[in-house]
């Protein structure tokens, strides 16, 4: 299936998801490859991952770009040649970029009962006893929201020793109002972002953020 759906959420930033069905044979005809993007395609064991990898490319494609104007940086981070904000996502069948004049990042998450067991990684205990108390039907879809908020926030920010759990910090909010605040307190620095998030189809999540100012130093 080609694309799935594309949100433009203002003038200056879009999003593009696909869903993933094609073979990997089939993706990597339709797609060209530079030398370095075919290095890495040939060292994934996954068949997974190689045809997620291809179906970016195929997204860019669609956005107008080809796999030559990508490029990364020493810490991985993805960037355009025209110098227009690029972050990309993966979860299963599903890909995503989002192209943005401001700094984003963008995460899809799978909504799964895996997530209770990891959530103390990510979530403060003063945050996980206030979603058990008041949020307990929702408990699994707002730790995919938090989680793939700090996930956007980190793409964002791309440095060695943030703690999710202990330097990013994801505002309350309830799921029909699917915008929030979050916070980055990391290594004398304070800086606030704002989050969407919206569901794909039943059980995966998709949550982007922009930043809100730019980085200041704490008192």
């Amino acid at each position: 299936m080609p694309l799935y759906k594309t949100i433009q959420h203002n003038s200056n930033t879009q999003i593009l998801i696909w869903n993933i069905t094609e073979s990997f044979e089939q993706l990597n005809q339709e797609v060209q490859l530079n030398e370095k993007s075919q290095k890495r395609l040939d060292g994934m064991k996954s068949e997974m991952h190689q045809r997620a990898f291809l179906s970016i490319r195929k997204l860019l494609a669609q956005a107008g770009y080809s796999d030559f104007d990508l490029y990364y940086d020493e810490f991985g981070k993805p960037h355009l040649i025209n110098e227009k904000h690029i972050s990309i996502t993966h979860s299963h069948h599903f890909s995503a970029i989002i192209l943005s004049n401001e700094a984003v990042g963008i995460d899809i998450e799978m909504q799964r009962e895996k997530i209770l067991k990891i959530a103390h990684k990510f979530v403060n205990d003063t945050e996980l006893k206030r979603l058990q108390k008041n949020d307990s039907i929702n408990y699994i879809k707002k730790l995919t929201v938090k989680w793939g908020a700090k996930e956007a926030i980190f793409k964002i920010r791309n440095e060695k020793g943030i703690s999710f759990k202990d330097h990013i910090q994801v505002a309350p909010f309830e799921l029909n109002e699917p915008q929030t605040i979050a916070n980055l307190n990391y290594n004398g620095i304070n800086q606030q972002f704002t989050i969407h998030f919206s569901e794909l189809d039943t059980n995966f999540t998709l949550v982007y953020a922009f930043e809100n100012n730019m980085p200041t130093q704490a008192n």
